[in-house]
């Protein structure tokens, strides 16, 4: 089994379209989350879309979010790991052969860790960046469907590899965001894989579930059956694309809009709901607008529809539709909005449950954070962990008095996430 470390201290810092969220966690004893510290900022207009459309904005965001995380910690941030969306995240399985020169010999751990670097030599075109390399099942001497084939013997090793890929600019303008808020980027984690680590059970995985994480700018997609993830999308609407509807079919501010959505929002018109009226003072000094709440409902549900259909396009595409057992699990800042997991049953036909990052939390902040909206930060934080045990830090060399930042490991790295932790090498 995997050792816990109970000293490591793990930022996870998730720069949304809406907002950036900064959490500080401390694993403890028991392999839970200890919550030290929560900073929150407006993204200041500085992410569009899940990705990084004004430096100067995101760097200020970043500031202040890590700012508040820092002096609720009473911890000195300096590395993070940063959580990457947008549309430009696609995902492709990918074969990968070994002839082995001893067939008699056992397949090792460090084989399979071989054929994972080997994937990084694809090539992808000048304007992408691999972000994930995760094994799916092995074959071994065509004998097929074999999760982990440590132990075994036979002369052809054959892996199928999920590889998400993207941008090489949108990856280099989230880092340079980062570092220019005086932070080191320690790793980079796909947002629907951070979420899904914090939402998701083993048992989930299994059975087969789709992860779908409905943020500001986005909503991420992550299939998982048999305990290995299977499929990744990007769908490049979120929740504020319904505020903006809100917004010019009531002629309201966008700060109006949104608080009229989070407030009395609803993915389902309701009959109860015609004589509702919500009265809302838009501009200084201007009379108070009057807002049928049944109208309301009916311009969230249009868009909401939408958004769904092209989801479950996915989820078809994917080609396990039928194989979810544990349906959908949805999470996410749009996943609060009111009926919206039922919506997302009657139109999918998939059991819907709400994903709230709870499971993995022990003590500390953590109601602040029992949230669909802290999902991707806290997932940072679990996904930093595990990769802090996998890529260990080098021992600081001996202080001359001068401050110095220690030295900055690559951030695109393998990370594999979603093995069973039985099946890896214990640390010593």
């Amino acid at each position: 089994m995997r050792k816990v470390k109970t000293d490591k201290i793990i930022v996870g810092l998730d720069i949304g379209t809406t907002k950036v969220c900064a959490i500080v966690g401390k694993m403890n004893e028991n392999g839970k989350i200890n919550v030290m510290g929560i900073g929150k900022s407006p993204s200041m207009g500085g992410v569009s879309r899940g990705m990084v459309s004004n430096i100067g904005k995101t760097v200020e965001a970043i500031k202040a979010a890590v700012a508040i995380a820092s002096k609720q910690s009473n911890i000195d941030i300096a590395r993070v790991y940063v959580g990457i969306a947008g549309h430009h995240i696609h995902s492709k399985q990918y074969p990968r052969v070994r002839t082995r020169t001893n067939h008699q010999e056992e397949i090792t751990r460090e084989e399979l860790r071989e054929m994972e670097k080997e994937m990084h030599s694809l090539y992808l075109g000048n304007d992408l960046e691999i972000i994930h390399i995760l094994p799916q099942e092995y074959k071994v001497d065509g004998e097929p469907d074999i999760i982990d084939p440590v132990g075994m013997t036979g002369l052809k090793l054959e892996g199928s590899f999920h590889v998400i890929t993207g941008q090489t600019t949108a990856a280099k303008n989230i880092t340079q965001a980062v570092e220019k808020a005086g932070l080191e980027v320690d790793g980079l984690f796909v947002e629907p894989v951070a979420s899904a680590r914090a939402v998701l059970s083993q048992e989930e995985m299994e059975g087969g579930v789709a992860l779908v994480d409905i943020g500001g700018g986005t909503s991420d997609i992550a299939i998982f059956h048999n305990g290995i993830i299977r499929h990744t999308a990007v769908i490049p609407y979120g929740g504020d694309i319904i505020t903006n509807d809100i917004r010019e079919a009531f002629q309201l501010g966008k700060e109006q809009a949104e608080a009229l959505k989070v407030k009395c929002g609803s993915a389902i018109p309701e009959e109860s709901r015609r004589n509702q009226i919500q009265s809302i003072q838009d501009y200084p000094g201007r009379k108070a607008k009057e807002i049928s709440l049944y109208n309301l409902s009916l311009v969230i549900n249009a868009r909401a529809c939408e958004i769904i259909n092209l989801i479950y396009d996915q989820i078809r595409m994917s080609g396990y539709a039928n194989k979810l057992a544990a349906g959908i699990v949805l999470t996410g800042g749009g996943a609060n909005l009111q009926y919206l997991n039922v919506l997302m049953e009657g139109i999918t036909g998939l059991d819907t449950q709400m994903g709230i990052p709870n499971q993995h939390l022990g003590m500390g902040m953590v109601d602040e954070v029992k949230s669909p909206m802290y999902a991707t930060a806290v997932g940072l934080v679990l996904n930093g962990y595990d990769a802090s045990l996998d890529h260990p830090e080098p021992e600081p060399a001996p202080s001359d008095g001068k401050k110095e930042r220690s030295p900055k490991p690559p951030w695109k790295k393998f990370f594999n996430l979603f093995i069973d932790d039985n099946n890896l090498d214990d640390f010593k």
